[in-house]
């Protein structure tokens, strides 16, 4: 944040805040809206830089150049950005940007949560921003309707609440998401996983199984999903379904939608449980949903055993047989009246592997467990472990210590990855890697 952060409140930032805000004032009733719709950020830079002098002139108010520019960098964020956030957004090493109140910014960074000296005017000031935002897709905040979630234009996620749920005063969280996809490199450098288990969650996506992607708030499961998504060949057609896009595939041939909220009369809402029944009509070849959190998930269980084989999604989950117990709870919601027993046949039919994801203490992202759903016995469902994470403690410099090893298990599904011609090595269901010291 450097030279651009803003002092807490008590010392010099009522003042800077006034100035800008007289500054900012005197642009406005300078130009028409019009105007300033039709100016650029460079076109009005020469504009607000001479309000700026005229205004320093006038109420004789001492100032370096280097604050005179900060002065109109924070103006030029104002008008045409996110206000104070603009120097987080611009820093590509954090990965979220949590906003509790006004003069309250917390940033993830590296792994770790950590508070800013960033902060906003006042309540009216974040909810102006926010307002910002969400006009910008054509959506909505207000008393009615005082949760939304938004996507910016770098294709972020924001998620904002308002009074009267929140109470103290507007909040909003925008998760990040890197300019650079991780590749698959970066994940066994990142130690997210193994080789090993690369190695064979690579050929059950080209053999077409269906997985599922298991880990809390943060852990990482969109970024996994993204990375799975790479091993599906090029010729195939892929939809998508979210309630906001995160997802971002490499493939051409590609369908990407997106749920609706209700309008202001109440109707029109587009859920994705709608937008799962539609896609079974446009000839998908898999189906990826980013998360199934709803009755969505009876749908995607029956698109997985009719033909759709090879699909994908996520679920909050805090291990992988509460994410089966999850999608079975989610499948009741929407089916009553189909026996239990018969749901959990189904949803063994339907999954082949869950893949656990944890964000773990030292803040890395690690792939704790592969599992391979085996079948439904006495009504209980057999899942195998087939990788594991094995913690053992932490170093002295806080980060965990263990090792990727596979348990011995050797799954049900190879006899259908060398049914598509993939041959793995018998090798990698006995390895062991050591995590490096960090």
């Amino acid at each position: 944040m450097g030279s651009r952060t803003i002092a807490r409140p008590g010392s010099g930032a009522d003042r800077w805040f006034a100035i800008k805000t007289q500054i900012h004032t005197r642009l406005l009733n300078s130009l028409t809206a019009d105007q300033l719709r039709a100016l650029n950020k460079e076109g009005v830079r020469d504009q607000i830089g001479n309000v700026l002098e005229k205004l320093i002139a006038e109420e004789g108010i001492p100032m370096t150049m280097n604050e005179r520019e900060r002065l109109l960098e924070e103006i030029l964020d104002e008008v045409f950005g996110l206000g104070p956030l603009e120097p987080l957004m611009k820093d590509p090493t954090i990965s979220d940007i949590m906003v509790n109140g006004f003069d309250n910014v917390y940033v993830e960074r590296g792994g770790q949560v950590v508070e800013t000296n960033i902060r906003f005017k006042d309540q009216a000031h974040v909810r102006m921003v926010i307002d910002r935002i969400v006009s910008a897709i054509g959506r909505r905040i207000d008393d009615s309707s005082p949760i939304v979630d938004a996507r910016l234009a770098d294709g972020s996620r924001m998620c904002a609440v308002i009074p009267p749920l929140s109470l103290i005063g507007p909040v909003m969280s925008i998760r990040r998401f890197g300019r650079k996809l991780l590749s698959t490199e970066d994940l066994l450098k990142n130690e997210t996983l193994s080789s090993g288990m690369l190695d064979f969650l690579s050929g059950c996506v080209e053999a077409r199984l269906n997985m599922v992607v298991s880990g809390g708030s943060g852990s990482g499961k969109t970024t996994m999903l993204n990375t799975l998504s790479r091993f599906i060949p090029e010729e195939e057609r892929i939809v998508t379904i979210e309630d906001t896009a995160e997802l971002q595939m490499q493939q051409s041939h590609i369908v990407r939608l997106e749920t609706r909220p209700m309008n202001i009369e109440g109707a029109g809402a587009i859920s994705q449980r709608d937008l799962v029944i539609n896609a079974l009509r446009m000839r998908p070849d898999r189906i990826v949903i980013g998360e199934c959190r709803g009755s969505e998930a009876f749908d995607m269980m029956q698109a997985m055993n009719t033909g759709h084989d090879g699909s994908m999604t996520t679920v909050h989950a805090n291990a992988p047989r509460d994410a089966f117990t999850r999608l079975e709870t989610m499948v009741m919601m929407a089916s009553q009246h189909v026996p239990d027993h018969v749901i959990r046949q189904m949803l063994a039919s339907a999954i082949n592997v869950v893949i656990h994801i944890n964000r773990l203490t030292d803040g890395t992202r690690k792939v704790t467990s592969i599992c391979e759903v085996v079948d439904v016995v006495n009504e209980k469902v057999i899942m195998e472990d087939i990788f594991v994470l094995e913690r053992e403690g932490i170093n002295q410099r806080g980060r965990v210590t263990g090792r990727f090893r596979a348990t011995g298990y050797k799954p049900v599904c190879m006899a259908r990855l060398k049914a598509y011609g993939i041959h793995l090595s018998p090798s990698i269901f006995q390895e062991e890697v050591q995590l490096k010291e960090r």
